[in-house]
């Protein structure tokens, strides 16, 4: 269902998977037309695995497996590797703190983001990703059982709100 809605964005388009577990979330994008796709997990063991899917699915020639923390990756490399169309944003839901960092730096102004750039985030039901994180704001959520998904467009700068507390 969320690769359904998000088709539209796909074709040819650049993906960010963070937290990439088995990569699932990158070879669906790639086999529905992505271009390419940069996968993140941090387990060396499940990057081994990972890659074997993406061989396994034979869109290995379009992705690229790094063995990163999510949140160092996107203050570091991903700049250089972006801008990203679609991003994946699936940590472990225990790690509120990880996925509400992530969203912000996905959501800064020099982000790796292009203008028209789709964020994906997932969350457990009870703790909900925010509705804005940065430039970004929430277009739309969908649950899945105990799961919400947050559909995310980038806002213009001149339209972001001010932080809490400003």
């Amino acid at each position: 269902a969320v690769f359904g809605s998000l088709e539209p964005a796909l074709p040819e388009a650049a993906i960010l998977d963070l937290c990439a577990g088995s990569g699932g979330a990158a070879i669906e994008a790639l086999s529905r037309g992505a271009g390419r796709a940069i996968l993140v997990e941090r387990d060396r063991g499940t990057c081994r695995v990972i890659a074997e899917n993406l061989r396994r699915a034979g869109v290995a020639d379009r992705a690229r497996v790094v063995r990163a923390d999510a949140l160092a990756y996107l203050r570091g490399p991903a700049a250089a590797d972006g801008p990203f169309d679609v991003v994946i944003l699936d940590p472990p839901y225990a790690e509120v703190e990880l996925r509400e960092a992530c969203l912000l730096e996905l959501g800064a102004p020099d982000g790796p983001l292009g203008p028209d750039s789709l964020v994906v985030a997932t969350g457990f039901g009870k703790l909900p990703p925010p509705r804005t994180a940065g430039l970004l704001r929430s277009m739309r959520e969908r649950r899945f059982g105990e799961t919400l998904v947050v559909f995310y467009r980038r806002a213009a700068a001149e339209n972001a709100l001010p932080p809490s507390g400003a």
